[in-house]
């Protein structure tokens, strides 16, 4: 994981995944780049009001905007002490991406150069990381997306908890993992009963971690409630853990937003880092 992308908007948790964005940076000596975004508005001139066009923002909002979020990222790099990124340096640093203010798509397609992207926790209230931004992340970079809790937490990948449901989405957020579970002093594969779609069992999953020098574990936990993002995020927190693994989205957004589902209750309420794929 040597470059992160991390989208910023002035919104208030940007300070934890500032942070959680650093503590990755940190283990890896990745490199660190910010972006300005914006939800996805047309960009237009002011007009009368009495015409009835809407005009949310205006090429001077937009470079306001775009001048507060960098202002926000390279305050904070330089308050840390990392360096700023130039031609050959190698280890931890930083950079900023020049075109001004980006919407949410941008993001989806930029993100496809990183390794992996650093969003907030988007728990739905307003002043907090839209669930667009992370959306546009999950689906369009193609790449693994660590959202960042509210709090900082204390320990960062010591203890890492796979949701295993067996969906192809879960391969891929373990796949992405690898590299942090590899750091890891203890790693979990958790299975939940009556959960998840037919496939390859967690001790399957551990077996083949432990073919990657990754000393994993397999168990199985009821959920009685059938609530299953309730239940990963209770058996979490009773491990000690401080990196959840899950797919994101096994079933579609749509059915997420009229029944519910793990990921949405995850993205909602962790407080916890959680590394998410689709």
């Amino acid at each position: 994981m040597k470059s992160i992308l991390v989208p910023i908007e002035d919104h208030g948790q940007i300070e934890s995944q500032l942070e959680m964005a650093l503590l990755l940076g940190r283990t890896f000596d990745s490199y660190i780049e910010g972006l300005a975004i914006t939800p996805d508005y047309p960009v237009v001139l002011p007009v009368d009001i009495a015409i009835g066009v809407p005009s949310p923002l205006t090429p001077e909002n937009r470079f306001e905007m775009a001048r507060g979020c960098r202002e926000r990222f390279e305050g904070f790099m330089t308050t840390k002490q990392i360096s700023r990124s130039s031609a050959g340096l190698a280890g931890l640093s930083f950079g900023w991406r020049q075109d001004g203010l980006m919407e949410d798509a941008f993001l989806g397609a930029y993100g496809r150069v990183f390794d992996t992207v650093v969003v907030g926790r988007p728990d739905g209230s307003n002043g907090q990381t839209r669930l667009s931004t992370v959306e546009s992340a999950l689906f369009e970079t193609g790449r693994p997306v660590l959202i960042a809790p509210p709090s900082v937490p204390r320990t960062f990948g010591e203890v890492a908890v796979i949701a295993w449901n067996r969906s192809t989405e879960t391969a891929r957020a373990v796949l992405g993992s690898i590299p942090l579970l590899k750091k890891a002093r203890r790693v979990v594969v958790l299975e939940l009963e009556d959960w998840g779609v037919p496939g390859p069992s967690g001790s399957e999953l551990a077996r083949s971690l432990r073919m990657h020098d990754i000393a994993a574990e397999a168990m199985s936990a009821p959920d009685p409630s059938d609530k299953p993002g309730d239940t990963i995020l209770a058996e979490a927190a009773s491990l000690g853990c401080d990196l959840l693994v899950k797919g994101a989205y096994t079933q579609s957004r749509l059915r997420q937003m009229f029944f519910g589902g793990a990921t949405s209750h995850i993205l909602s309420n962790t407080t916890i880092p959680v590394l998410m794929a689709h």
